[in-house]
């Protein structure tokens, strides 16, 4: 199907791994760059995320691939799958840029790749897109949500001047999953283990956000994760705070118990809806 006129073109980036690096046990950040790197352009948004498509290892794509045009001369199954991630940092000076994956064994496949990568290794997105970054008139900020948003929410938090102050709770599977953020002294990081219990099988973020103590004056707050973490912390944003929604930016990443082609599926239907 082609783009409306209206429709913005979808632009298709191709990348080099340069090098990569382990952030806790769980998380592996690959810094991306090569010649590709001037076709990205910067929206600004500090939760800005791609879209990558990855290919087919069993499948032989015409070089040079274009992902969107396989589509009109491949049948599905064949079309290459594509995940979405956030991109942690860029450095237009090195010509790079991050992107932090969660790595559970070989569950998966962004995990997996990324465990893997090495330098020279290609990896090929479009985008970036993104919707939020910290207002500059808020009094406070608040940061939630699990390691699934975790580069985004530390890309706004060391997005902050030097004086902001609030508060972020990062919900993580234990202590080995905690990695240094560089915050405002003014701003408290709590993290939050689940002792070794699942992802998206816990409270402790709902129950901590819900018991916290909050500031006087205006909050922006920035709530991301799992899709049923994410109605629960809507009935503590909005019915217990009473919050106004341009006061809040809150997405499910994932949904516990979905691939996330179910996921991304469901979004159109009423058990993805979360505002």
């Amino acid at each position: 199907m082609s783009a409306s006129p209206a429709s913005k073109p979808r632009q298709q980036i191709t990348l080099q791994v340069q090098r990569s690096e382990w952030l806790s046990q769980h998380m592996v950040r690959v810094i991306l760059g090569g010649e590709g790197f001037d076709a990205f352009n910067d929206n600004g948004f500090t939760d800005r995320y791609v879209k990558i498509h990855f290919l087919h290892p069993d499948v032989e794509y015409q070089e040079p691939v274009d992902v969107f045009a396989l589509r009109e001369v491949l049948p599905r199954d064949q079309w290459p799958v594509t995940r979405t991630y956030t991109v942690r940092w860029i450095d237009d000076a090195a010509g790079e840029l991050a992107i932090d994956f969660v790595v559970h064994g070989d569950e998966g496949l962004a995990g997996p790749w990324a465990a893997a990568a090495k330098p020279g290794d290609r990896l090929i997105f479009s985008g970036p897109g993104g919707a939020y970054r910290p207002k500059p008139e808020a009094d406070w900020y608040l940061f939630a949500g699990d390691e699934s948003a975790l580069p985004a929410i530390a890309a706004a938090i060391e997005s902050l001047p030097s004086d902001a102050v609030g508060q972020a709770f990062i919900e993580v599977g234990g202590e080995s999953d905690i990695q240094p953020i560089d915050s405002p002294t003014g701003l408290r990081v709590d993290w939050l283990s689940r002792n070794g219990a699942a992802a998206g099988t816990s409270t402790v973020l709902i129950d901590a956000v819900a018991a916290s103590n909050w500031p006087e004056g205006e909050v922006d707050a920035f709530v991301h994760g799992e899709r049923e973490y994410m109605k629960a912390l809507r009935d503590v944003l909005f019915k217990q705070r009473g919050l106004r929604r341009d006061q809040v930016s809150l997405s499910g990443y994932w949904a516990n118990g979905r691939t996330e082609d179910r996921f991304q599926a469901e979004k159109r239907e009423d058990i993805g809806k979360i505002l």
